[in-house]
């Protein structure tokens, strides 16, 4: 693996208004650390710590270049990078110093090639890790793992096991765990709010359709009623005639 220089420098700590000013000189924060190193504190160029960052997975192993000896030399790679929630801005930077000589765990991507036999009937390529921890020399760190998924049909799995990995390059694992998978195809569905639409609709009255059969039943036994209602008005006309007037 190629490895590239880094210019940093140490740096004070204190007072805490110290970091806003090496942020105003386009300068970042970090700490260099090893397992035969003390924690030291050092500062890097914003810009030349980005273009590191960025080309960090194809060169991993950083050369450090200081005026200070106690840190120029140093074989390195990124631990952690801190970023801004907002601006996404590097503001942090933690330095592992490695032995070159000596085996180390790291992290590794995974990258899919091929097109899987199940996608073509509709199938959903699945990733169920993008990375997997290996060990190796730091000069030996692999870009990226392959895994061909060519093969792979619907429900197929592949597994850590079934991977490939790099000559002097182990994988960590207990459990042999899935990488990808296929997907079978998902089936619409029709929503359960439009059929009970739809039913609600089906059971409304239709205009100039048949009254109800209680209703005219009702109608029917009003008829009779209003007819009677004639001859009880003419017997109280009877009753209200004069006396005198019959002989």
């Amino acid at each position: 693996m190629e490895t590239v220089e880094l210019a940093c420098e140490t740096r004070a700590t204190r007072p805490k208004s110290v970091r806003h000013e090496l942020r105003r000189n386009a300068r970042i924060p970090a700490v260099l650390y090893g397992p035969k190193t003390r924690p030291t504190p050092v500062s890097i160029d914003a810009a030349q710590l980005k273009a590191r960052v960025a080309a960090a997975a194809k060169q991993r192993i950083i050369r450090l270049k200081s005026a200070s000896p106690e840190i120029d030399g140093k074989h390195v790679i990124f631990r952690e990078i801190q970023r801004g929630p907002i601006s996404g801005d590097i503001v942090h930077a933690d330095l592992y110093e490695v032995d070159l000589e000596q085996r180390i765990r790291v992290a590794v991507p995974l990258r899919f090639v091929g097109k899987a036999e199940g996608i073509a009937l509709g199938g959903i390529l699945q990733p169920l890790v993008r990375a997997v921890e290996v060990e190796c020399l730091p000069l030996e760190i692999p870009e990226a793992i392959e895994v061909d998924v060519t093969a792979l049909g619907i429900h197929d799995v592949i597994h850590v096991s079934a991977v490939t990995f790099p000559d002097n390059t182990k994988p960590l694992y207990d459990t042999d765990f899935a990488v990808v998978s296929v997907l079978p195809p998902t089936v619409e569905v029709a929503p359960v709010a439009a059929a009970a639409e739809a039913a609600v609709v089906e059971g409304a009255p239709v205009e100039g359709a048949a009254a109800a059969p209680g209703a005219e039943g009702a109608a029917k036994e009003g008829a009779p009623a209003a007819a009677g209602a004639a001859p009880a008005a003419g017997g109280d006309k009877k009753s209200e005639e004069p006396r005198g007037a019959r002989r």
